[in-house]
């Protein structure tokens, strides 16, 4: 097939282009420079030339908490651009197939754990980051729309927080695990006797490796069109990607610091904002689908932080040359 991967630089996109060029797929992609997917009349004369077989919608505009607390407008404006215009001229180009990576952030905040595909639209959104995830429910209802309308065979796929190789390690940026990895290395590297961190520590998160997103991704864009309708419905299709299992943002950082060496003591900031208590995806439907992810957390961080430090070497040679 030839597939369009709209986002291939980020760290998922990455992922999946990884996957994808393993096993033999004809890939297009384009970097920000070459295709602005905010341009509706740019998005429309590359799908027009290119006629993909199918599209990997991965881009977004993407960020933690700060992030999205500080740049909300830029959040649901630049992700519904992004949506529009790339569902909406794969259509006119006549693509059957597409894929759109959503969040776990489209459930209400006090949703029922672990949070099943029906909740959604069930109850009011954690305002961190409401603009992102309106963004992300609209291009999950625009997919079933264009499926109900004009028959188009177009999937949505909504992983919990991800983490891997090409995550976004930005001080202020970042999601809470590589901002803990960063966090962590840095006080280790400098024999620092104390880390604060975010928030009170109490609230769980469910992690999934980026290359376990990938494989997930891939195989419900995969699923015959039986298997697929006989696990969602027509107004309600989305899946859940995740884990299926939680840990405490304390019992987080306590794995970072076992990776990363730090020796010295947790300290906890409980005037920063926690966001969402609990966020536990229902995995039941992808399980049954046949497929659950296989990443261990610990090691999956390891890998992550032995990649950040690559990074940073490869850096820090550029700078003496």
């Amino acid at each position: 097939m030839k597939i369009y991967l709209a986002g291939h630089r980020g760290m998922v996109g990455g992922a999946i282009l990884r996957r994808l060029q393993a096993r033999g797929d004809e890939v297009v992609t384009r970097t920000h420079a070459e295709l602005d997917l905010t341009d509706q009349a740019a998005v429309r004369g590359f799908m027009a030339e290119e006629r993909p077989d199918a599209v990997i919608l991965a881009a977004a505009k993407v960020g933690g908490i700060h992030a999205n607390n500080t740049y909300p407008a830029d959040f649901i404006y630049d992700n519904l651009l992004i949506q529009t215009n790339v569902i909406g001229q794969a259509h006119a180009a006549g693509v059957q197939d597409l894929l759109f990576l959503g969040s776990s952030c489209i459930y209400p905040r006090e949703a029922a754990q672990p949070m099943s595909e029906d909740a959604l639209l069930t109850g009011v959104l954690e305002s961190t980051n409401e603009p992102y995830a309106v963004a992300k429910i609209a291009g999950i209802k625009l997919c079933e729309s264009f499926n109900r309308q004009h028959g188009r065979n177009y999937r949505s796929v909504m992983p919990t927080n991800l983490y891997g190789p090409g995550d976004n390690f930005h001080p202020e940026n970042s999601h809470v695990l590589p901002a803990l990895i960063r966090r962590f290395h840095e006080a280790t590297q400098a024999g620092a006797e104390e880390v604060v961190i975010w928030g009170s520590g109490q609230p769980r998160r469910e992690f999934l490796h980026v290359d376990d997103m990938a494989e997930a991704s891939l195989f419900v864009m995969d699923l015959d069109a039986a298997t697929y309708e006989a696990e969602t419905k027509p107004m309600l299709s989305h899946i859940n990607v995740g884990t299926g299992s939680d840990v405490s943002i304390a019992e987080l950082a306590q794995i970072v610091a076992r990776v990363t060496g730090f020796q010295g003591r947790l300290a906890f900031d409980a005037t920063k904002p926690d966001g969402t208590m609990r966020k536990l995806m229902d995995v039941g439907r992808l399980a049954r689908l046949g497929w659950r992810a296989s990443t261990p957390l610990e090691q999956g961080i390891a890998g992550t932080y032995r990649w950040y430090l690559d990074q940073l070497a490869g850096a820090g040679a550029l700078r003496a040359s």
